[in-house]
């Protein structure tokens, strides 16, 4: 199976499947990275663009996309996108956007009804708006049969208990009332925390800094691994600085330390670092380089 929009390749036993719902220009460069400095950019310029950053505007370059992994015998998400329909005044990119995840999943031999567990890495619009759906003026779970888990750090945070993240931004109580809320009163929510084994294949770990609550799935099988880190990596430049943060990071010395962590383990274990965002081949082992890291190979 290979198009523009459905890939799959496979890690052990385990198939992976990368749905990409949008690929193109997002953020200025430095708007989205502001602590990379501009000389960095160019200096890295053929590993960049045009997949990651576009030199002439000047532009980080971005994907939209859901992970699928088949293990074991279930088929689990990882992150639902943005959604259709959703009021998200406070992002433009993200605003009443007309997306069709469920479709492209058909595409790829998906019935929302055949999703086991949905994995949510952190409580933010583009990583779960198909949670749910809309059915006669009501958001309801679109994958009716699945678990669904999230970071109990996160559901806290952004959920009514701490006034929708503190009441900062209008949108925050939005993306809870339409996507999150909705799956607890189906009674299909599952809250976690510490470290949660999905099955011999896959676990989630906490990687705070991001959001309080942002994950990172690991996958092992037959001795190959993957490990799934959300909105850990919003750009590959952040592989070789990793002490600089995206613009969306709440807390910045919490995410630079888990993205080091992290890094620092993928690198040792020669793991695939899979990440929400990246455009072109969506995937990359990094190794060790001096104080930061280097690319290794990008997935075929």
């Amino acid at each position: 199976m290979a198009d523009d929009n459905v890939q799959s390749f496979k890690i052990g036993d385990v198939e992976v499947l990368r749905i990409v719902e949008w690929r193109g220009s997002f953020l200025p460069a430095r708007q989205l990275v502001p602590g990379v400095a501009p000389e960095t950019w160019k200096e890295y310029e053929g590993q960049l663009a045009p997949d990651h950053w576009d030199p002439v505007g000047d532009r980080a370059m971005s994907a939209l996309q859901t992970w699928v992994l088949r293990s074991g015998g279930r088929t689990v998400l990882v992150d639902t996108g943005v959604g259709k329909g959703r009021e998200r005044p406070g992002n433009p990119l993200f605003h009443q956007r007309q997306g069709d995840l469920p479709g492209l999943l058909e595409r790829a031999g998906v019935n929302p009804g055949d999703v086991d567990v949905v994995v949510n890495t952190h409580i933010h619009a583009d990583h779960v708006g198909w949670n749910t759906h809309e059915v006669e003026g009501e958001w309801v779970p679109t994958f009716p049969n699945a678990r669904y888990l999230l970071p109990a750090a996160d559901d806290v945070h952004f959920g009514p208990e701490n006034g929708y993240a503190g009441g900062a931004r209008a949108d925050d109580r939005l993306i809870y009332e339409d996507s999150v809320a909705p799956v607890h009163r189906a009674g299909l929510a599952e809250r976690w925390e510490g470290e949660y084994r999905i099955d011999e294949h896959l676990t989630l770990e906490p990687a705070p800094g991001h959001t309080p609550g942002s994950s990172v799935l690991r996958l092992v099988s037959h001795g190959e691994r993957a490990v799934f880190v959300g909105d850990l990596l919003h750009s590959p430049v952040q592989v070789l600085r990793p002490e600089c943060n995206s613009c969306f990071c709440l807390d910045p010395r919490g995410a630079a330390a888990s993205r080091s962590r992290i890094l620092e383990r993928a690198a040792q274990d020669k793991e695939l670092v899979v990440p929400a965002h990246f455009g072109g081949d969506g995937a990359v082992e990094v190794r060790r380089a001096g104080e930061g890291f280097s690319f290794h190979r990008w997935a075929a």
